[in-house]
């Protein structure tokens, strides 16, 4: 559950990168590959298709930006055609970069673990391959701390409920390159495909050691995991605050 990505060879964050250095989120207007700054933590989460797992991420208050890309693997600088092969062990994840004001890092998890199903090993729903893995990697231990505290928690309320063992990985210090311009908030730009492939569990993240959740019960109403496809149907703005 908690082994470690591929972490040895990677260098950078790819040419990519640099190409989208200084482009704002299409939703957020916040530059998308810029570093955290004071106040600011940040993390990636690989939940199945990237697509569909920003726009989950975006929405919630306290978000300051997302990006999608690559991790774990082994190549430099894969390109989407490459990571779709499942050869070069990278997986599709979203960056989040939050005001740790306003969120705490168990609010990100919640959406995580909900949003998807992690007993599904390499796959999620009709997408299979390593690259739609399920993954945290973070850069702090106490995140890292908090990460593995909550799986072990929501794993064992998923055998409770007769799933199987969730098969998240958990890694630290791992390098994300920058998928290509197109998939960077690709649910929010007009003509895209609406498409997502998460098959939520319906089961509830509840409390685990460490947990600090800020977020009011009004922003998870607006994630309906029983509804197919709910990230789809919900709108591209982030949920407003009573």
């Amino acid at each position: 559950m908690f082994g470690l990505f591929n972490n040895a060879t990677t260098t950078g964050s790819g040419s990519i990168g640099q190409q989208l250095q200084g482009v704002s989120h299409a939703v957020l207007g916040t530059a998308i590959t810029a570093a955290t700054t004071t106040g600011q933590q940040e993390a990636l989460f690989g939940c199945g298709c990237f697509w569909g797992a920003e726009k989950g991420f975006w929405r919630l208050p306290g978000v300051v930006t997302t990006a999608v890309g690559y991790a774990g693997g082994a190549i430099q600088d894969p390109s989407y055609d490459q990571v779709c092969s499942g050869r070069t062990g990278h997986a599709e994840v979203v960056r989040v970069v939050w005001d740790s004001d306003r969120l705490h890092f168990s609010d990100l998890l919640k959406l995580f673990w909900e949003c998807h199903d992690p007993t599904q090993g390499n796959r999620q729903g009709n997408d299979r391959g390593s690259q739609y893995r399920s993954a945290i990697v973070v850069h702090d231990p106490g995140l890292l701390q908090l990460a593995e505290a909550s799986a072990l928690s929501y794993g064992a309320n998923l055998v409770a409920r007769g799933f199987a063992a969730i098969t998240t990985e958990i890694a630290s210090d791992c390098v994300l390159y920058y998928a290509e311009a197109y998939h960077q908030q690709y649910l929010a730009k007009p003509g895209s495909r609406p498409y997502c492939s998460a098959q939520p569990s319906g089961v509830r993240l509840e409390e685990f050691p460490g947990a600090d959740y800020r977020l009011p019960a009004s922003v998870w109403n607006a994630y309906d995991w029983s509804v197919p496809h709910c990230v789809l149907r919900g709108d591209n703005s982030p949920i407003v605050l009573p």
